[in-house]
């Protein structure tokens, strides 16, 4: 590279015979741009170590070998092409283009795909991802699913163009015609996994009752191949997409003899294509001759039933008497019972009349006679006794009734006011019981003996609003008969 010049080199000497001074920037991005003319496109072959996956999804990594190494970077848009999975200490051949790094005066390879340099390295990469997901449960029995006996729908991922899609399909219609969804995929080359990934998820995501209805089980298949060929059903995202798989899969993928890390996680292996295709349906002709013999050996059992209970019933008939003789036998039964009862009923009646005639002898009117003279002396012989007796009581409560009548009298509020006297009352009910107690204005009610007058209080006087004549002249107060009113009034 000594005969390469930069491009911004002068094209003559400056006049003190010195070589124009570059920056350093300059010199950096013209080695930047000489290298990418240069090696464009470079094939390098060499053992990874220190990966770092960045956050924005870029992966920085190191080549080397026994006396060099030189730095390498995968941008992410082609991290998710990559056929492999960088990885430290694997040996591996990368193609891509030099550049330079002019912040740290460094170069690097561009990598834009990467393969394993040997089938070891591919193997020894396998086996580390196995022991990844066994670790995790993928592999248990417990998860896997079991398939449906009788699929009304079966998805198949495959070539759409190669043998194994007709060699299922003509497999189903001789067993098992029923509905075929065929979803086509690439089943060789880096987008294999993703495509039948993605045909996976696809199928999942299906509605039952939508136009093109959800599958009962799913088929992943494709033909025999080298271990190159068959690499793209060794990834981990697509071992993934089938342990999140929610319909039944069966791994149909190579021959008997190859193995990849599909069948693993998958809910069945086959051998084949051919073989997965009679794993996921009957054989029709062999349900209906099943269902016939079913049908003939029901008819068989329900015959010897009723053999069997045609036998019983004979034995029965043959133990038991005819009919007229058990009726007879019971007639004749009844009629001795029926003359016994009449003979017994006449004797009861006998036997009854006899105890009433034994009975009434005994009894006379001169018995109930009796008792009652002498309940008759005991009672005049009581009321002679109480007849003073209760003559004082009555006379004694007779005169406390007439003093509590007096009593009664006395204390009537409403007897003075047959005499002239009034009862006045204020608005809200109570007595008035002094004349100092009223103001002039205020409301009040006075009782007489035969009627209510109301009125107000005018310069302590009682003024009747209905009636204005004089009030008459008070009659002389005349001492009450009785002392005890005077003491109430």
């Amino acid at each position: 590279m000594s005969d390469v010049a930069p491009e911004s080199a002068p094209e003559s000497p400056a006049e003190d015979g010195n070589a124009k001074p570059y920056s350093v920037s300059e010199l950096a991005f013209a080695l930047k741009r000489t290298l990418e003319d240069a090696y464009g496109f470079v094939r390098l072959r060499g053992e990874i170590s220190k990966v770092t996956n960045h956050a924005n999804g870029h992966v920085y990594l190191t080549l080397k070998d026994e006396r060099a190494a030189i730095d390498g970077v995968v941008w992410k848009g082609q991290v998710r092409g990559l056929s492999i999975r960088p990885e430290q200490g694997l040996e591996v051949i990368v193609t891509g283009k030099i550049t330079a790094y002019p912040a740290g005066s460094r170069y690097q390879i561009v990598i834009e795909t990467m393969e394993a340099a040997g089938m070891g390295a591919l193997l020894a990469q396998l086996e580390r991802l196995k022991a990844k997901l066994a670790a995790e449960g993928l592999f248990a029995p417990q998860r896997k699913q079991p398939l449906p006996s009788m699929p009304a729908v079966v998805g198949v991922i495959t070539s759409p163009t190669g043998a194994v899609i007709r060699d299922i399909l003509h497999r189903i219609r001789d067993r098992w015609p029923c509905r075929v969804i065929v979803w086509p995929v690439v089943v060789q080359g880096d987008q294999a996994a993703a495509q039948v990934s993605a045909a996976i998820r696809g199928f999942c995501a299906l509605d039952p009752a939508g136009k093109i209805p959800r599958p009962d089980v799913l088929i992943v298949a494709r033909g025999g191949g080298s271990v190159e060929d068959l690499w793209a059903f060794n990834d981990e995202g697509l071992a993934r997409a089938v342990v999140d798989c929610t319909i039944p899969l069966i791994s149909a993928v190579g021959h008997e003899t190859d193995t990849t890390l599909i069948d693993f996680v998958s809910d069945r292996r086959a051998p084949t294509p051919t073989a997965a295709a009679e794993m996921a349906t009957p054989v029709l002709a062999e349900l209906k001759a099943a269902v016939s013999d079913l049908g003939g050996r029901m008819h068989r059992c329900g015959g010897r039933v009723v053999e069997d209970r045609r036998a019983h019933v004979a034995h029965a008939e043959r133990a038991l008497q005819r009919v007229p003789d058990l009726v007879r036998l019971a007639e004749q039964r009844f009629d001795i019972v029926s003359g016994r009862l009449t003979a017994a009923l006449a004797k009861n009646v006998a036997a009854h009349e006899r105890d009433l005639v034994a009975v009434a002898s005994r009894l006379s009117p001169l018995l109930l006679q009796r008792p009652q003279a002498v309940q008759r002396q005991r009672l005049d012989a009581v009321a002679v006794r109480l007849g003073p007796a209760v003559k004082r009581g009555v006379e004694r409560a007779a005169e406390r009734l007439g003093a509590l009548s007096k009593l009664y009298v006395s204390v009537d509020p409403d007897r003075p006011l047959q005499r002239g006297f009034a009862r006045v009352a204020r608005a809200d009910g109570t007595l008035v019981r002094a004349g100092a107690e009223l103001v002039s204005g205020e409301k009040v009610a006075m009782t007489f003996g035969d009627k209510v007058t109301r009125g107000a209080v005018v310069d302590g006087e009682t003024a009747d609003p209905t009636a204005a004549r004089p009030a008459p002249k008070a009659a002389k107060a005349r001492k009450p008969a009785n002392s005890a009113q005077g003491d109430l009034f």
